[in-house]
Order: C-alpha cells, then structure tokens, then sequence
C-alpha cells in the first residue's frame, strides 16, 4: 500500500492485498483534505484471482486494521498530537474510513512526542496525622453494584475510600451507613452495612464521608440511648451536643498512660477487699440469669458517680431487646438515670445494638460505647466505667463479618483475626494522666470450656474476675459474689500494703477451711467438731453474712437504706472479725449493714427486743 499526501512527502507503509471489487487500483479520497490513497496488488497476486485467495486479502486486512486501531487510548493520545486539518466532508467508503485512520496513526507514530508533564508533588502529611479530603476524596459519589445480604460492593469511578471509611447510601427510605472493609481492583470497594440492606437496589447512589463513623460525645449522651452511629432511639429528640469523634482511634501513646497501680475504690466491701478493681483495668463479670448481675452493674454505676464525681457507659453488644428495655427503665426507677428538666444529673450513657441488628452493627457498637467514654476520661479527666455486656458476643459478630469477607477461618471457626480485633478495643481501654476507663465485660463461656478460643483470648485482657454464684444468692445474701473464684491481679501486698493483703488472705482461708467442713457438718453435726473448727465455722458465718450489703439503687425494692463503705473501714472491721473481737455478737447482726459500727448498733437492737 502507498499512502500519498499532497500535503507532505510520500510515506509507504505497507503493502497489502484487498478483497476484489476494490483491487486493480481503485483510488478513494477527500479532495478536501488532499489525501489520496492508491491501493494497488502486489505483482505475484495478479495472475490468480480464485475466491479463497480474495477471501485470504480480506481476511488478512481485517486482521491488519483491527490490531492498528485496537489500542483506542493510545490511537487518542497521537490523534491529539497532530496537527489540525480543515474539516470535510466524511469518507464514503467504510474502507477508506479505516486506512485514513490509519494513515493519521502512522504519521503520529513518525512523530516525535513532547516529553510528558511532570506531576506535581503532593504535600507531606504533616506530624497530626488528620485525615484530608485530597486523601480520602470526601463527597465523591459511588454506585452500588452488588448487594449480598449485610455486605455491599460500591464501585468508584475516581477516588477510592481508604478502609474503615464510613459511606451513606443517598436516598434511601433510612439512614443506612456503610464501612469499607476491602478493596477489589481499582475503582470498587466491599463494605459492611451497619444496618439492614432490604430496599438497596444496584445502581443507588452512595457518598463518601471521607472519615469513620463519628458519634456524639459529651454530657448531652448522659441519660440517652443511641445506636452505633450515634443516632438516638429512646424517641426523645436529636442528641444536642458540637462534639463528635470517630469510633476508630489509637490506644493512647505510652508516655500518656499511667504507670502506677491504683485501687478503683467501689464501695461494695466484698469487691474491694476481696477482688479490688484496678484503676483503668479490665474486670471480668461472670453471672447467669436472676443472681443480681444487673443490680451490681448498676450499683457500681451509682458509686463511681457518687464517690468519684465519674460517669458511666454502657455497650449493649447483642444483647436481647428485652433486657435492654429492662435495664434502661431499672436504671430510671433506681435513679441512675433521669428524665425530663433533670436529664443533665443523669450518670450513664447507654449504647445499644441488639441481637437482630446486622453483624456489623454487633460488631461496632461496643466501640461506640468505648469512644463516649474515652471523652470523658481526656476531656473531662473523669474516672469512668465501660460495661461491656457481652464480650462473647462482640467476638461472635466479628467472626460473622470475617465470614461475609471470605476469610478463611481458624481454629473452632473463628475469624483469623481474633486477637487483633479483641485486642484494638482492649487496649484503649486504660489509665491516662488524665483520668481512666475501667471496664466491667460480661463474659459467657460457649459450652463451660474455658480453653474456647474466644473466652480464652479474653482472660489474658482481663485484671481482675468477679464470679456471681447462685449458691451464694439463695442463702439470700447480696451481691452474691464468690469470696473464693473471685480473682484480681491487685490482691498484692506490694500494691495493698501488707495489712490489706493478709486480711484479705485471712478472710479467704477462713472461708475455704468452712468450705472444707461442711460435709462433716452436713453428716456429724456441729457437735463432733474440734473446738478450733468450731470457732473458725463461727468466723466463717459472721464473715459471710458481713460480705452482705444493702445497694443504694435497690432502696425502692428493700426499703433498707444503700451503704458506701470506705476501703479501710472495710479492713479494719474485717480484720476484727477474724482477731474474735466481735465473738460475742450474734450473726444476725453482721446482716445486710455497712461498717462495724453499724453491727454493733444492731446486736444491741436485737438484745433488747430479746429482753422484752
């Protein structure tokens, strides 16, 4: 083939043969263009003219003309490098359509390119680390392309969302937000929707936020209810509060967190002697159904409040609805939350997802929770309490979503990324220079195996334990917590101070020694017992029926007034007990009361109404 421009020099490109009726010469061409394109047969072609040797032109010229203008990117990019020819009328021939476009490809090629633009350099991030729309692209809008139950695929034509990021889902019948989980190519995104996905149709429009899921904080969500994107569901109005913070941060840095061990004094004298909570630690609570577990929680909630001035956050992880409307109107009767003009004197904060909200609702919500709280403890300097309930189920939702990404499960089924998911919300919770969080988990144990890989990973987060037992609570005595399964890595001498340590210690053994002879009682009786034993069954039943105490938030069911016993008042009458001090005094009197004073008082009321 011999292309000629009037306009130039002569440039052959290549010789080819054509299909028949086009051969022997056959010229098209523009005359307003000038080009011309002659099309002549090579000569060794012109002797046979057989129908397999046209259909063998044809078909190597096709093949010739689509290899040449397949790469249409690149055909564009030298197009736009030539220089401009006056416009004409279109080519009549589909043919000679093609071959000018191949000629305007070859004569590109023959063309020296200018060099390309050097991109201009982005700013360093600087040392705050804030997430800046020129990263995450906030406000682009991406479509939904497939919907599979509680994940989502979005695509984006430009600017891709990092992970974590939070999307909304415009112009649907709720407020629906979605969490980029993955990446998939270049323009599309996997997400985890934090609320139920029936209506989303492909093609729906979603907008990038450009930042994680922010919730309100502060002393507007006091006495609120609130799901795990902040909004309210107690039906009583926008959270009207100007602070908002992400759900996900960084653990505080090392040089933020306090080093020195500190007493959470509670005021419920079985748990600070016993089990003394640590300042900004991790407490375990282990209870089934109806042996107090709700009143305890609720009554550490008062406490904190009334002693340290702190607030409180509650994380509903999967709990039933049920128990969650119980607790909201328990915490409204015993006071711990107030309505109406008196909504500010409120002391907890409750954030709820449900056992019917979707996993990744389940899945983020007790860091919902952990978020409020964690203003109040660098804002505000308070000492707070998370409880947490149930850990269990903030485990089990996370290895749903590890299923719904197409992980490959580990060991028992669990996600493969179980420590690191446990492990984000634990670490956060702790001891700042500015305050604490100390965190009360509600742990349940699938099947009683403590070696399941979900409650096993959890104890080695945990500083203290604190076990309800239901023995204990039919001898009617409350809290019903177990002086002897109950643990705490504070029960040091080195962190107690050696009084402390050895009363508590005493307490322990005295009650084991009790432990050991009652089926010697239950078979013998009391009277075939050593002196010794007889005396130590005594301080055993004072000291048990003194680990008893009447709860503030349970006045309006007991009608006996809530004691707050001071940490060495609690030693000290303890520590009296076991030296026989008070051998003279009935076990009546040791009761549901608060200090030793208060035991005396009541041993001389008993007598007197004996005497009468």
């Amino acid at each position: 083939m011999c292309l000629e421009d009037s306009s130039g020099p002569t440039v052959d490109f290549i010789w080819v043969p054509l299909i028949r009726y086009k051969r022997n010469g056959a010229t098209w061409g523009s005359k307003n263009t000038g080009h011309s394109v002659s099309i002549r047969q090579p000569p060794n072609d012109r002797k046979k003219e057989t129908p397999f040797a046209h259909w063998l032109w044809a078909h190597k010229t096709c093949r010739l003309l689509s290899t040449l203008l397949r790469s249409s990117s690149s055909c564009r990019s030298f197009l736009g490098r030539l220089p401009s020819s006056p416009s004409g009328p279109p080519c009549r021939s589909p043919v000679g359509s093609l071959l000018h476009r191949a000629v305007r490809y070859a004569t590109a090629a023959a063309t020296p390119s200018p060099p390309a633009p050097t991109p201009p350099p982005k700013p360093a991030s600087g040392p705050s680390g804030k997430i800046t729309d020129e990263f995450t692209v906030a406000g682009t809008i991406g479509k939904v392309c497939q919907v599979i139950g509680a994940v989502v695929d979005v695509r984006f034509d430009e600017g891709l969302p990092p992970i974590l990021t939070a999307l909304e889902v415009l112009d649907n019948q709720i407020r629906l937000v979605l969490e980029v989980a993955q990446h998939l190519g270049e323009n599309m995104v996997r997400t985890i929707a934090m609320d139920g996905t029936e209506g989303l149709v492909r093609g729906q429009r979603v907008l990038n936020t450009g930042s994680p899921i922010t919730v309100p904080v502060g002393r507007a969500t006091l006495g609120r209810i609130m799901n795990v994107i902040g909004e309210p569901i107690d039906e009583k109005g926008d959270i009207k509060t100007s602070h908002f913070l992400p759900i996900h941060r960084e653990a505080p840095a090392f040089v933020e967190q306090a080093t020195e061990q500190q007493i959470l004094v509670t005021g419920i004298k079985v748990v600070d002697l016993l089990a003394p909570y640590q300042r900004g630690g991790k407490i375990g609570l282990f209870g089934g159904a109806g042996v107090g577990k709700t009143v305890l929680i609720m009554e550490l909630i008062n406490n904190v409040a009334e002693a340290h001035g702190g607030f409180s956050v509650f994380a509903g992880v999967g709990e039933r609805t049920r128990e969650g409307n119980d607790l909201y109107r328990e915490m409204i009767e015993s006071g711990v939350i107030k309505l109406g003009d008196k909504q500010g004197e409120s002391k907890c904060a409750l954030v709820y997802g449900q056992m019917n909200e979707p996993p990744g609702a389940r899945a983020r919500v007790g860091l919902t929770g952990l978020t409020v709280a964690e203003h109040f403890r660098d804002a505000e300097g308070q000492d707070v309490l998370l409880f947490i309930d149930n850990i269990f189920r903030f485990t089990q939702a996370n290895s749903e979503v590890s299923a719904l990404l197409g992980r490959i499960p580990s060991a028992v089924g669990y996600q493969p990324t179980l420590a690191t998911d446990l492990g984000g919300l634990q670490e956060r919770i702790t001891t700042t220079k500015k305050g604490s969080i100390t965190s009360v988990q509600a742990i349940y144990v699938p099947a009683d195996d403590l070696t399941d890989p979900a409650p096993a990973t959890t104890f080695a987060h945990l500083d203290a334990t604190t076990v309800l037992s239901r023995q204990i609570s039919e001898l009617g005595i409350y809290p019903a917590v177990d002086p002897l399964d109950s643990t705490s890595r504070m029960l040091s001498p080195h962190v107690l101070g050696e009084e402390h340590y050895n009363t508590a210690r005493g307490v322990q053994k005295v009650l084991q020694n009790y432990k050991n002879l009652q089926d010697i009682i239950a078979i013998l009786g009391m009277d075939e017992l050593s002196e010794d034993d007889k005396l130590t069954v005594a301080h055993a039943r004072k000291i048990q029926r003194f680990l008893s105490q009447p709860f503030h938030v349970a006045e309006v069911f007991t009608g006996a007034p809530g004691k707050y016993v001071e940490l060495k008042e609690s030693v000290n009458s303890f520590q009296g007990v076991l030296d026989g001090k008070y051998d003279d005094l009935p076990e009546q009197s040791f009761y549901m009361v608060g200090g030793i004073e208060e035991v005396i008082a009541k041993a001389e009321k008993i007598s007197k109404e004996a005497a009468a």
